[in-house]
């Protein structure tokens, strides 16, 4: 347990450090302290230009670095005017005095690399190595190539390693996005799923609750039926709602079928089922129990039927389920505007390449049609 927690905390540290920044390309300014020390020194000529020119290079250095490390300030044209201001005090200082001044070259390659990206990188960098090369052979000989190499490393090394940060960063932003991603999905899969549960096991229990109130004068024993039948979904919704929230709810087809004959002949009206075509895939069969649910809830709450069936067609390629009543269907699609149950089986049964049509029948009634691939996965509603 200890080991896992350092590891955890070394993880979290690693996070918490952030991307580098400009204070990362500080401590390179310790290149010039030989000229600088030359200067103190009295080793160098017209001390007083070196030095302003020291103050400047500095100065110059430590804006591009802190700009670099900011997108917007990066490609600002004022950011590349100050390079273009360093480069020319670098090469005034290294002709002027050559010796240790010629390492303010590789100090002007971090520059560079901290700030060009893309394609003028290389040639950028390569320029300047040149640049370094000439003006360091000239004053210094054979020392020009250890010159223009640092040059070249200093500044590729230094871009390369920017841009790893910044695709560590990025990754590290998507993967931060895509948690929330999946904390609203569950979120979404999470009410989906207790609507259509509490919705069906309400409108159940209300119908049920009636009916044994209407019973109870004339025959105490079927309204004792029906206080035993709310009962017993009020224990299933219980267990349905546990499985919901630790996402393992599978749903039956069978079992949603027997649920809305209940409901539907506690609510008064005559249930037909009708199957034909092969028995449908457990996937396929779940999305299809949600969509009985549903319709067998909506036909209980608005429909006033006397009549419900459900027909269930499979072939080779899809599954077919439609269920149809005989009530006010025109009167039911505004009652169920104010919903979300059917909007929610739409964004389901398309997200495993079903569909779903819903409206009033032709001949009076309402009428709730699915249709899915024989191969639809269970879990894709969770998405």
């Amino acid at each position: 347990m200890r080991c896992t927690n350092g590891r955890y905390a070394g993880r979290r540290g690693a996070e918490e450090m952030g991307p580098p920044n400009g204070f990362a390309m500080l401590p390179w300014l310790f290149m010039g302290m030989g000229a600088f020390s030359n200067l103190l020194q009295g080793k160098t000529p017209n001390p007083w230009i070196g030095g302003v020119g020291l103050l400047v290079f500095n100065s110059l250095y430590i804006s591009v670095v802190f700009r670099a490390f900011r997108k917007e300030a990066r490609q600002a044209p004022a950011t590349r005017w100050l390079l273009v201001a360093m480069t020319a005090v670098t090469c005034g200082l290294a002709i002027g005095y050559g010796g240790t001044w010629l390492l303010f070259f590789p100090l002007l390659g971090l520059a560079v690399g901290s700030v060009v990206r893309g394609r003028r990188l290389g040639p950028t960098v390569l320029g300047l190595s040149a640049l370094a090369g000439v003006i360091a052979g000239v004053r210094d000989g054979w020392g020009a190539v250890s010159v223009a190499y640092g040059t070249f490393i200093s500044g590729m090394v230094t871009a390369a390693i920017l841009a790893l940060s910044e695709t560590v960063r990025e990754l590290r932003e998507t993967r931060q996005e895509l948690a929330r991603t999946a904390v609203e999905k569950e979120r979404l899969r999470f009410s989906r799923d207790l609507h259509d549960l509490l919705g069906h096991t309400l409108s159940v229990i209300v119908v049920k609750s009636e009916a044994a109130r209407r019973l109870a004068p004339r025959d105490m024993d079927a309204a004792l039926v029906q206080i035993t039948d709310i009962e017993s979904v009020g224990r299933q919704a219980l267990t349905e709602i546990r499985e919901a929230v630790t996402g393992y709810r599978e749903g039956s087809l069978a079992g949603e079928l027997d649920r809305a004959r209940s409901a539907l002949t506690a609510a008064g009206i005559a249930l037909v089922v009708r199957q034909s075509g092969p028995p449908p895939e457990p996937g396929t069969a779940a999305l299809l129990g949600w969509v009985v649910r549903e319709a067998v809830t909506n036909a209980v709450r608005h429909s006033g039927a006397a009549q419900c069936e459900i027909t269930l067609e499979g072939t080779p390629e899809r599954v077919s389920l439609t269920v149809a009543d005989d009530g006010r269907g025109d009167e039911v699609v505004p009652a169920m505007s104010c919903g979300t149950g059917l909007t929610g089986l739409s964004e389901r049964l398309a997200a495993s390449g079903g569909s779903l049509e819903a409206g009033p029948c032709p001949k009076g009634g309402f009428r709730v049609r699915a249709q899915l691939p024989v191969d639809a996965l269970q879990s894709a509603p969770s998405c």
